[in-house]
């Protein structure tokens, strides 16, 4: 598993252009709001959730400012029931503690056993803000930076409404 600095190295290591901001920790999108209100990018909310037996993995990458209902979304990735995964498959799938759930933990998942479902609205935008493994920073994205991420780590994203 990278940690922020092996996966920093990751990103310069394949060219991947993008802003650092550092800040204090940070685990709501509220508390994030306030080191990077002035970016004009989309602020996302990043859940990791598995069905009812934890056989299937979901990270589910939204708007901050959205609510996601968890049953409407089942219907939608094909499943009956789904919730939050544990903080023990999160740290073992993608390296990563509640709070620094991001599209970029995507790296560690080199088994491809998380599939990455992206709100379709939020995929209009330009550019995206994402921690680098740790809420102690967030990288600003161009939108052709993460599909080329995404293409890289081999997780095609997949689109809910």
């Amino acid at each position: 598993m990278m940690d922020e600095k092996e996966f920093l190295e990751f990103m310069n290591a394949n060219g991947f252009v993008y802003e650092r901001l550092e800040h204090p920790a940070v685990f709501t999108c509220a508390e994030a709001e306030a080191y990077h209100s002035n970016v004009e990018a989309v602020s996302t909310k990043n859940l990791f959730l598995c069905d009812k037996k934890a056989r299937r993995f979901f990270l589910v990458v939204t708007a901050c400012e959205k609510t996601v209902k968890l049953d409407d979304l089942a219907g939608q990735l094909g499943i009956t029931h789904i919730r939050f995964g544990s903080e023990e498959n999160l740290l073992h799938l993608l390296g990563v503690t509640r709070g620094s759930v991001t599209m970029m933990a995507l790296a560690n998942d080199t088994d491809h056993l998380v599939e990455l479902w992206v709100d379709e609205e939020i995929w209009q935008g330009d550019y995206f803000l994402s921690h680098p493994l740790v809420n102690t920073a967030t990288l600003i994205l161009a939108k052709s930076e993460l599909e080329r991420f995404f293409n890289l780590t081999g997780h095609t994203p997949k689109f809910f409404r």
